[in-house]
């Protein structure tokens, strides 16, 4: 059961990372950031590097490894809307 646990949540991270991959690409490619907030991907880009230490201490492998997908997306993506909000 654990393993199956792990599996649907790593495929969660996997999922919801591939979803902020598509902003990251949005982003790159209008050059420009509307309608979002930045500060809320940042939130959950820390809670993302809290789970980098969570998932191992559970031994929840697959968790960990979609968990380094998305928060190395979430960091791109703040990165990029820092980079390109409207002052």
């Amino acid at each position: 059961m654990k393993v199956l646990n792990d599996g649907i949540n790593g495929l969660f991270e996997l999922l919801g990372a591939l979803l902020i991959w598509m902003n990251v690409y949005r982003i790159l490619r209008d050059k420009m950031v509307r309608g979002v907030d930045w500060r809320v991907t940042f939130f959950f880009a820390a809670w993302g590097f809290w789970n980098l230490y969570y998932y191992p201490s559970l031994h929840q492998w697959l968790s960990t490894a979609g968990g380094v997908v998305m928060v190395i997306a979430n960091v791109v993506w703040v990165v990029l809307a820092m980079k390109y909000r409207k002052n």
